[in-house]
């Protein structure tokens, strides 16, 4: 290892140790689930998107809630219902009639984190308002445009069950989440240790903001250090290219994808991969990087054929597929 090498390793692993109060209070509240904590501060450190899907009672939301108490941020939750307006989210014009001038009423959407809470229950008009905010960082209202806050973060969840009242989340919109991520049951002793600590009615636990704005952007300039080899790049392109013409890579796939993912899974992928580096306390990317978080990358951009529902294919089945086939570098 070179001495560049060394350097940019020792730098990531101090940087990486001023995690460690976060997930120390984080820990006080959420038990287990240390994946779903690992993917909200990879949104955190890279400014990606999140959306989060599990059944009801997976702590989804008290997970964003703890994340938010344990930074000093400001944090907002919006709760998706389908009489929701556009308005509700962004913010609106009110007229005084006093001196007959419009003075401008911000909507949820301006804080640094915001919690969309059961996303899919709110109709496509409302989705799209997020579009904006999630893709340019800035909330048109009226004829003037409005630059948020940074860092700026949307975490939605929504439920894959109880589909009536829902509306399935637009491709475009779907596009902007960095990560999807499903929530699962904790083990039987994770959930022995959360009956423990929440059997009481005032669990009486608080947790205490340990990061600011400041120590967030200081471990996003180390992030940007982090090496990664131009073959690490070459394979990240080919699991990308490998969704949309699988034929020139081997795999007999292309009956099963009707829409691949885009240039923009590629660009997540690599940001990804680079902060899951950052977590390991390492310096430079490994194949390894790429593999473990590429199916919460690819998931939601890999839109299956009616073929493929037939015979019980899944986009998680075919990107596992696609990461068995291809050479790892």
């Amino acid at each position: 290892m070179t001495a560049d090498a060394q350097e940019i390793n020792r730098k990531v692993r101090d940087l990486r140790a001023r995690l460690d109060p976060l997930y120390a209070e984080i820990g006080k509240v959420i038990v287990g689930q240390r994946v779903l904590i690992d993917r909200l501060l990879v949104g955190i450190l890279t400014g990606g998107h999140l959306l989060l899907e599990g059944v009801p009672g997976l702590a989804k939301t008290l997970a964003v809630r703890t994340l938010a108490r344990g930074l000093r941020l400001s944090f907002s939750r919006i709760q998706f219902t389908p009489d929701l307006l556009p308005a509700d989210v962004i913010g609106t014009q009110i007229y005084s009639p006093r001196n007959g001038e419009f003075s401008i009423k911000k909507g949820p959407i301006f804080a640094q984190v915001v919690l969309a809470d059961e996303i899919n229950r709110a109709p496509a008009k409302v989705q799209s308002a997020l579009l904006e905010a999630m893709q340019e960082m800035q909330v048109t209202i009226g004829d003037a445009s409005y630059r948020l806050e940074q860092p700026f973060l949307v975490l939605a969840t929504q439920n894959p069950i109880e589909q009536e009242g829902t509306y399935p989340l637009p491709e475009a919109q779907v596009d902007r989440f960095m990560l999807k991520l499903k929530v699962t049951y904790p083990s039987k002793d994770e959930e022995l240790l959360i009956l423990d600590r929440m059997v009481a009615v005032e669990p009486g636990i608080f947790v205490e903001p340990v990061l600011g704005p400041d120590d967030l952007f200081a471990l996003r300039a180390g992030l940007d250090q982090i090496y990664m080899d131009d073959k690490i790049k070459r394979y990240i392109v080919d699991v990308v290219h490998a969704t949309r013409r699988p034929a020139e890579y081997g795999l007999d796939l292309a009956a099963f994808i009707q829409y691949a993912a885009s240039p923009r899974a590629t660009i997540f992928l690599a940001r990804a991969a680079k902060a899951q580096a950052f977590l390991d306390g390492r310096g430079y990317v490994t194949p390894q990087d790429v593999k473990s978080i590429g199916p919460d990358v690819l998931r939601h951009r890999i839109s299956v054929t009616y073929e493929a529902e037939a015979e019980d294919v899944t986009p998680e089945n075919l990107i596992q597929r696609i990461f068995d086939h291809l050479k790892v570098p």
